[in-house]
């Protein structure tokens, strides 16, 4: 833009007969400029398109409702029925300026940051490289509002017993909690509705009364009302998570810990400076101070004892003083279990690493009970490649078998090796042929199978391996010249069975 005193300039100069190619070298501006500024006789002059349509608001507005909010069908009608030259991105424009496709999103209510009043929860999913493998794992994340604390923690599982389990680390680390804890309508405290009319889980609710504060959602499409927690989980993403390994879960949320206790607690604030150590110090006297006595969270679980002594749980067995059949409690918490029997609590057991399943575990510096089950969770690769062997007709029906039975195929074909061991080989192989055809794989229907073709007859019975050298043995010469069995008894079990 020309300033005006130049403009004038301009307009002294070419009124004193200086030529527009010499006012527009000696003032460094050009040719067309020095044009433009002669025309308006140095004034500025601000031009108003003469060509500009504007189309009546309230015409517009009934155009709007008529045709559902769709903008083609109001340009059509526009250009159609009221003669309206206009092009369609100046009709969309003037349909934004009105407001009329939608209401203007209202951010959330504002609320000022008091110490003591809100924290803010939320989890997110994340793939993580942790060890050799790619694990998805759920982020857990509690926020202080007033003084940016944070509490991070991973899971592989997160269920309401696991909420409550995280909620009773974080708030028993702090030792203090906020009055109210902004949720969204996902959350697992809550129930039913949404917003400031959603209904807290009866379960969370009393469990939240316990810590001293309530659980409260935002609106739905507000998420902006708990943003410190989603700029934590930015944060999370773009500075923990990126240049550092893993060795396995219980390494990630010690990383986690440190992270977020310590290096994010006493790291100053990039606006205001505000170091969230110091003032969550500052913002103690605010909070709810919790109770000594607050009991950490457990589930119940009712077991009985097996003839080894053993107690199943979670896919491994602990040892138990106690007789086999009699019933157990195990209470699971967070990191270990108790169990009980009659109200006495017998041992404590910490919980094993994540992933580790079928292992027995006795009490430290015990030795090992002195009878174990020899076919817990056997592997049945010997029975299977045994199966496999009787024909390609055994072969494929295991294939289907296998995809089938999914993690019950073990004692199926168990229970199927040790049907071929006191059966026929042919009338085996027959029975199997009719079970991959019918795709039968119940193990008592196959025997029912078994039992039809040998009452029919059907099959074709291999005559039986005889060592014809028994005659030679010195038991068979001596048995020879003995009396002769009765096996009258047998003959009327088939007539019974014939009948």
């Amino acid at each position: 833009m020309i300033d005006p005193d130049k403009r004038k300039a301009v307009w002294q100069l070419y009124r004193e007969g200086m030529p527009k190619r010499e006012i527009s070298r000696r003032l460094h501006i050009s040719r067309m400029t020095v044009q433009a500024i002669i025309k308006d006789e140095g004034e500025t002059n601000h031009r108003i398109r003469s060509d500009k349509i504007e189309v009546d608001p309230d015409l517009l507005a009934r155009l709007f409702a008529q045709c559902d909010g769709f903008v083609q069908r109001v340009y059509e009608k526009l250009t159609e029925e009221h003669g309206m030259e206009i092009g369609y991105s100046t009709l969309a424009r003037q349909v934004r300026e009105l407001k009329l496709r939608q209401p203007e999103k209202r951010v959330a209510a504002q609320v000022p940051d008091m110490p003591g009043e809100e924290m803010q929860h939320d989890t997110t999913v994340y793939h993580l490289q942790v060890g050799p493998s790619k694990l998805k794992v759920v982020a857990s994340l509690i926020y202080y509002r007033y003084s940016k604390m944070r509490y991070l923690r991973f899971y592989r599982h997160f269920n309401r017993f696991r909420m409550q389990c995280f909620f009773h680390e974080a708030l028993t680390f702090f030792g203090y909690a906020a009055r109210v804890c902004i949720i969204d309508n996902t959350n697992l405290a809550r129930l039913s509705g949404s917003g400031e009319n959603a209904r807290i889980h009866p379960e969370m609710e009393q469990f939240a009364r316990r810590y001293g504060f309530r659980f409260l959602c935002h609106a739905i499409g507000h998420s902006d009302r708990k943003a410190g927690n989603e700029r934590s989980f930015y944060t999370v993403e773009t500075n923990f998570i990126p240049g550092r390994t893993f060795a396995d879960l219980d390494d990630l949320n010690r990383q986690a810990y440190q992270w977020s206790t310590v290096r994010m607690a006493e790291r100053p604030l990039t606006k205001s400076r505000i170091i969230p150590k110091d003032a969550f110090e500052t913002e103690k006297p605010c909070l709810m101070k919790l109770l000594a006595a607050v009991t950490p969270p457990y589930l119940p679980h009712e077991r009985i004892c097996d003839q080894y002594g053993y107690v199943a749980f979670n896919g491994n067995y602990y040892w138990v003083p106690l007789k086999p059949r009699h019933k157990a409690l195990v209470l699971e918490y967070a990191c270990h279990i108790r169990i009980f029997h009659n109200r006495e609590e017998l041992l404590t057991y910490e919980l094993p690493k994540d992933g580790i399943k079928n292992l027995k575990f006795t009490p430290k510096g015990q030795p090992p009970p002195p009878y174990q089950p020899k076919h817990r969770k056997k592997p049945t690769e010997n029975e299977e490649k045994d199966l496999r062997n009787a024909g390609p007709a055994v072969d494929g029906y295991l294939d289907v078998v296998i995809k089938h039975k999914g993690t019950n195929r073990h004692r199926f074909i168990r229970e199927l090796y040790h049907l071929k061991r006191k059966t026929a080989s042919s009338l085996f192989i027959q029975a199997i042929k009719r079970a991959a055809k019918y795709r039968i794989f119940d193990i008592k229907t196959i025997e029912s199978i078994i039992s039809l073709q040998m009452t029919d007859g059907s099959p074709d019975l291999s005559a039986a391996i005889i060592d014809e050298t028994f005659c030679d043995r010195q038991a068979y010469l001596d048995g020879q010249y003995g009396s002769e069995v009765d096996l009258s008894m047998y003959d009327n079990l088939l007539e019974d069975n014939n009948e």
